[in-house]
């Protein structure tokens, strides 16, 4: 048998680049698939733009055309939110949950895919940075001192009594954390579990963005401890 040791060599160059171009892709594909899970978390001056209140005259003869502060219906907000700060997150009965979904409604929020490990309220490692952002932006000057609602929603897999527990627990999870770590005043998180009653996307009830927790800014630091 003849050998051709150039045909050879010109083989395995072209195994060794082939070699090769599989490993850059598959690296590429490992750093693009990175960059796609890191683009939920998000930001502490993202955070800190969501929740920044909006400045409200209080007379209508300070401003046209702008929201005008009614005195009494403000009164009646801080009492609720009076009520329930400093709540544990299992004491609040159902109406007062809805009471605070009511109050929320206007208010600056922001929506934060924080993922857990399965049937746990254990924060996963990928969702860490986003939780620490929030707790650097609710420790800033221009929000510390505020009421904040940190609510707990899931999607639509399982039981409504499963769902409304299991949220509870993760609610109190980003609570203690922020607490914890970040020296938050606790009275001023007011947790709070919604299961999966109130769904980010109805038209799709096993959503990933349906398993997300809300933070509100109250906008009473006139009320809050400081």
């Amino acid at each position: 048998m003849i050998k051709h040791p150039g045909r050879t060599k010109t083989l395995t160059s072209i195994l060794s680049i082939a070699t090769i171009g599989a490993a850059l892709s598959l690296s590429m594909g490992t750093a693009f698939a990175e960059e796609k899970a890191n683009d939920k978390n998000v930001t502490e001056d993202q955070i800190l733009r969501a929740l920044a209140p909006e400045k409200k005259p209080l007379t209508r003869g300070l401003s046209v055309g702008q929201p005008q502060v009614d005195p009494a219906a403000a009164a009646a907000e801080g009492q609720i939110v009076q009520k329930v700060r400093g709540r544990l997150t299992r004491s609040l009965s159902v109406s007062e949950r809805e009471e605070i979904a009511d109050l929320v409604k206007n208010k600056p929020k922001i929506d934060l895919e924080i993922t857990f490990d399965y049937n746990s309220a254990e924060i996963s490692s990928k969702s860490l940075p986003s939780v620490q952002a929030l707790g650097r932006a609710l420790s800033n000057s221009d929000l510390k001192g505020s009421t904040f609602v940190v609510a707990g929603h899931t999607d639509a897999t399982g039981g409504e009594a499963y769902n409304q527990d299991l949220s509870e627990r993760r609610a109190d999870s980003i609570k203690r954390y922020l607490v914890l770590r970040y020296g938050i005043n606790g009275a001023d998180l007011v947790a709070v579990g919604y299961g999966r009653s109130k769904l980010k996307d109805p038209n799709q009830p096993m959503a990933e963005a349906n398993r997300r927790v809300q933070v509100v800014n109250m906008e009473n630091k006139a009320t809050a401890s400081k």
